[in-house]
């Protein structure tokens, strides 16, 4: 594998994992961290397949000079990864304005900034790969996480208009959907809200994640070889979701969503004009049917994707 990664948030984490197991797989790696000196480790075992570069997420010039950076040094550009991020918790109205624009800044605003750089090297490459590390919070909604989630949730929705827009391109764009992960998010990455005390669950959602005693499901390394084989899969998915967490998250949500949807339905047509006809019949309708991406592997291929992270 010697395709040409460009990976935010490399320095810890599943970004960390993730670098490392490109480069141990024969890849090269432009690592950005607000701190390049912490890859100082890899540039010593690897030389020059990866390459550290600083970048504060938020800041337009640095990525500029970042992507432009790794275009110069490597050539190209294969699979760009907007990992940074970090998570929050609290009540939504008791959030700071600063936490909720960090928030945003961070984990909405950055990754849009990052995909809209790469876009023209590898729209006239006409490849490549763009994985939006989002989060099951991008799907289901949970009390206390309102800010992250809602950064996640436009996260997901962007990656899943953008497949559309540039899979002709012959650019993949997925959202990574993971549940709890072994990294430092809940811990060291975690930041909270003032306490308001009528919020009794948002509190002890966050007094637990304070006290250290939340042990998440996932492995970062699990999954940052499933990401690996991810760009090599000729199908991959538009939203990939990791970990049973996540994984029994999205069911009952999808369940839950499916009842009220079906339930309420009589009043969602009652809205409908008198003389308008069928939906799908119409310019717009099928436009909407002919604007799909077929990301959807086969089972046999699905499982050749897995295998390798199976538990013996």
């Amino acid at each position: 594998m010697n395709n040409v990664w460009f990976i935010t948030g490399s320095s810890r984490g599943l970004g960390r994992s993730l670098t490392e197991a490109v480069l141990a797989n024969g890849g090269r790696v432009a690592a950005t961290a607000r701190h390049p000196e912490q890859l100082a480790d890899l540039v010593a075992q690897y030389g020059n397949l990866v390459l550290p570069l600083a970048l504060d997420v938020t800041n337009a010039a640095q990525i500029t000079e970042a992507v432009a950076a790794a275009v110069g040094h490597f050539g190209r550009l294969d699979v760009v990864v907007n990992n940074a991020g970090f998570g929050i918790t609290g009540a939504a109205e008791a959030y700071t304005e600063e936490q909720v624009r960090s928030q945003l800044e961070t984990n909405l605003y950055a990754p849009i900034a990052i995909t809209r750089a790469v876009l023209p090297y590898l729209r006239k490459q006409r490849s490549g790969h763009i994985l939006q590390i989002s989060s099951i919070g991008g799907r289901i909604g949970n009390a206390g996480v309102s800010i992250y989630q809602a950064a996640k949730f436009g996260l997901s929705g962007f990656t899943e208009a953008l497949a559309k827009e540039v899979a002709p391109l012959g650019i993949r764009v997925i959202s990574v959907e993971p549940g709890g992960f072994r990294t430092d998010w809940a811990s060291a990455s975690m930041t909270f809200a003032p306490t308001i005390a009528d919020y009794t669950a948002v509190n002890q959602r966050a007094d637990y994640f304070a006290s250290g005693d939340f042990v998440p499901m996932g492995d970062p390394a699990k999954a940052a070889q499933v990401l690996l084989d991810l760009v090599g899969h000729p199908n991959p998915p538009v939203h990939l979701v990791l970990g049973s967490e996540a994984a029994a998250f999205l069911e009952k949500a999808d369940a839950d969503r499916k009842a009220e949807f079906e339930h309420w339905l009589p009043v969602t047509l009652s809205t409908d004009h008198d003389e308008a006809g069928n939906f799908l019949d119409t310019p717009m309708g099928k436009l909407y049917l002919n604007n799909k991406v077929d990301h959807n592997a086969s089972a046999s291929s699905t499982g050749h994707l897995l295998s390798n992270n199976r538990a013996d």
